[in-house]
């Protein structure tokens, strides 16, 4: 299951089932884990982990050094989860020592063609990045967001759990959790409730997010005064209680 034709350094280390396409280049300090199939012409370099069944397809550039004018090789790393679909072309890479040295993957994304992850970002479970969308260094992408396709994403963004945003957005502070972004310029469109509804949010805990936006975003207050009304609302819902968190750590303010 693993081509003549690969060159796979002998620091790697491959877990069983793992194939591995022609011309394909593991690098040292690569781990592949159990059931992952690699496509000829990927190039994985190291340190790298990466873990079972995922698909990488051809010509994906995974655990390359960082475009970052500060890196001078020190050693940084890439992990990845499992299940995740990489498609042609996209390019994840390793950390920076400025941060915390490591960029992180979850698990079940799917990250379509010539998407870009780039160094030190953190991304959840259950995200797509659709063909072309790209984030910057230090960008904190939450579960099951969804980046339409050519959307890009400042460095030190942070966007929210089953946040949405449309095609070509230019995302250039934070998106709170289940909003859905979109338009030139960018701006908030509602809530993600059909997100919510396909992954079983209860309509009542719906409700709350929708009369939660509008205190955010119809109310014209301040964010600290959403926030408290927010926090008054939520009660038993984790849902909202997990919103309220979110905008109490925003880093670049939300975008309005």
């Amino acid at each position: 299951m693993i081509s003549a034709h690969a060159i796979i350094d002998a620091n790697a280390q491959i877990g069983e089932n793992v194939t591995i396409g022609a011309y394909s280049v593991i690098g040292a300090n690569v781990s592949i884990g159990e059931g992952t199939v690699i496509a000829p012409h990927v190039v994985i370099k190291g340190p790298t982990s990466i873990g079972k069944h995922n698909r990488i397809y051809q010509f994906s550039s995974i655990g390359e050094d960082p475009q970052d004018k500060k890196y001078a090789a020190e050693i940084t790393r890439l992990e990845i989860g499992d299940r995740n679909i990489i498609r042609e072309y996209c390019s994840l890479h390793r950390g920076t020592v400025q941060d915390h040295s490591v960029t992180h993957i979850g698990s079940d994304n799917l990250f379509m063609a010539y998407t870009h992850v780039a160094h030190d970002c953190i991304i959840g479970d259950h995200v797509i990045m659709a063909n072309g969308a790209s984030l910057a260094g230090h960008v904190r992408l939450n579960s099951h967001a969804i980046l339409g396709g050519f959307t890009l994403v400042h460095q030190f963004t942070q966007i929210g759990q089953y946040s949405f945003a449309a095609m070509g957005s230019a995302i250039t502070q934070d998106i709170p959790p289940f909003v859905m972004v979109g338009g030139k310029p960018t701006s908030p469109h509602g809530i993600n409730s059909v997100g919510m509804e396909r992954n079983g949010i209860s309509a009542e805990d719906i409700r709350l997010i929708r009369k939660a936006y509008k205190i955010i975003y119809k109310m014209n207050l301040r964010l600290e005064d959403a926030i408290d009304q927010m926090e008054d609302l939520a009660g038993d819902s984790k849902e909202l209680s997990d919103m309220v968190s979110f905008l109490r750590n925003v880093t670049r303010g939300i975008l309005r």
